[in-house]
């Protein structure tokens, strides 16, 4: 799987654990920035790692910054992207199996490297359950 990464300077050292991670279990991984731990706006990371998804670049995205919520705002502004924060893992696995979530969104000041791995265990141990949860899914999507 093509996954895109992004952060900001507060998820900056939590993104090179997530990138070793993803490489480690056999996923193409690209950095997407930053790439040092200067000041950045998470928006703009987030953004591209959106974009990339949406665009069909990689088929899913992880976004950190330090408490998740940014870059989950940030992702969830661009078209068909269905950013999820991740406060755990069950709500990993629930947003892929419910929403079908394509960006994975997780605090990096709330969580050590084995609670993000755990959070990465589950969003890839998900699948999307489908039925009602399309449904619903459908009533989120904008009409083209």
């Amino acid at each position: 799987m093509k996954i895109a990464v992004g952060s900001d300077h507060a998820g900056y050292e939590m993104k090179k654990h997530v990138l070793a991670w993803l490489v480690a279990h056999g996923h193409y991984a690209e950095d997407m920035g930053p790439f040092s731990e200067e000041s950045v706006d998470y928006p703009d990371f987030a953004r591209k790692v959106a974009e990339s998804v949406a665009q069909g670049s990689f088929d899913q995205g992880i976004v950190m910054c330090g408490t998740g919520i940014g870059v989950s705002i940030a992702a969830n502004k661009v078209s068909g992207i269905r950013a999820a924060l991740a406060c755990g893992p069950e709500f990993a696995s629930l947003a892929r199996q419910h929403n079908n979530a394509n960006v994975l969104c997780f605090s990096a000041r709330f969580n050590d490297n084995a609670a993000a791995e755990k959070i990465l265990e589950s969003w890839f141990g998900a699948e999307f359950e489908g039925g009602r949860h399309q449904r619903r899914i459908d009533k989120i999507e904008p009409a083209c």
